[in-house]
């Protein structure tokens, strides 16, 4: 099966699965923005803790968080875990935003991608998945992103091998879909949702959508016996 045909496949199955799942959850895009750095190595639900500590205090904005010190913003953000280096990251993700376009999100979302792209992996502990969840969920570039998650999936598949890079395995899926910001959104929010529900660390394979067409899956004597 060509890798489109493949790709298109799981797809389908999660989609018909899960139903959409309507991602990023944030009210604006400076909020994605904000959430993409504090969720590096956290679980969403204490990501949402800090994004609603930042509200209380009112200082979900560019400005708040550049004036506001250091040691104040790691107290919000502490229920993210790494408090003291995300609130450096935030502190240098907003004075970029600041000093580049005037804390206008619209103006830097006019940038091509592939430029957007190598001027925030130039921002202080900005990585590869954290610019491309900015630009994917915040600027609505069509960029497919990357995570633990996917490669995790990809490889129980049979798609890839366990140590492909980031980039190889983006360009799997960025060479073999449509280019389309809506698609790639929902491809990665599926991918999130099966990995929590089904394909954990230790798999749980019975009711997955994908077993069907899953080498590890069926390669498993418990699965296949229905155990």
């Amino acid at each position: 099966m060509h890798v489109t045909d493949r790709l298109t496949e799981i797809y389908d199955r999660l989609l018909d699965h899960y139903s959409p799942q309507n991602w990023w959850p944030a009210d604006s895009p400076f909020e994605v923005m904000i959430g993409a750095v504090l969720t590096q190595a956290a679980a969403w639900s204490n990501v949402e803790k800090a994004l609603a500590n930042l509200k209380d205090a009112d200082a979900l904005s560019s400005e708040a968080i550049r004036k506001m010190p250091l040691s104040d913003l790691a107290q919000l953000v502490y229920p993210s875990g790494y408090y003291n280096a995300k609130a450096r990251k935030l502190k240098a993700l907003c004075e970029f935003l600041h000093d580049r376009f005037g804390d206008d999100i619209n103006r830097m979302a006019l940038v091509p991608t592939s430029e957007i792209r190598v001027e925030l992996l130039g921002v202080y502990s900005i990585g590869d998945e954290t610019a491309d969840d900015i630009i994917l969920y915040a600027l609505g570039h069509p960029i497919f992103v990357v995570d633990t998650y996917t490669r995790r999936l990809m490889h129980r598949l049979g798609m890839v091998d366990e140590n492909v890079s980031y980039s190889e395995l983006q360009s799997v899926f960025m060479d073999n879909l449509v280019q389309n910001t809506r698609l790639f959104n929902e491809y990665h929010a599926l991918i999130v949702r099966h990995a929590v529900g089904s394909c954990k660390k230790r798999p749980v394979c019975p009711d997955c959508p994908l077993l069907e067409i899953c080498e590890t899956g069926l390669s498993d004597p418990q699965v296949s016996l229905g155990l």
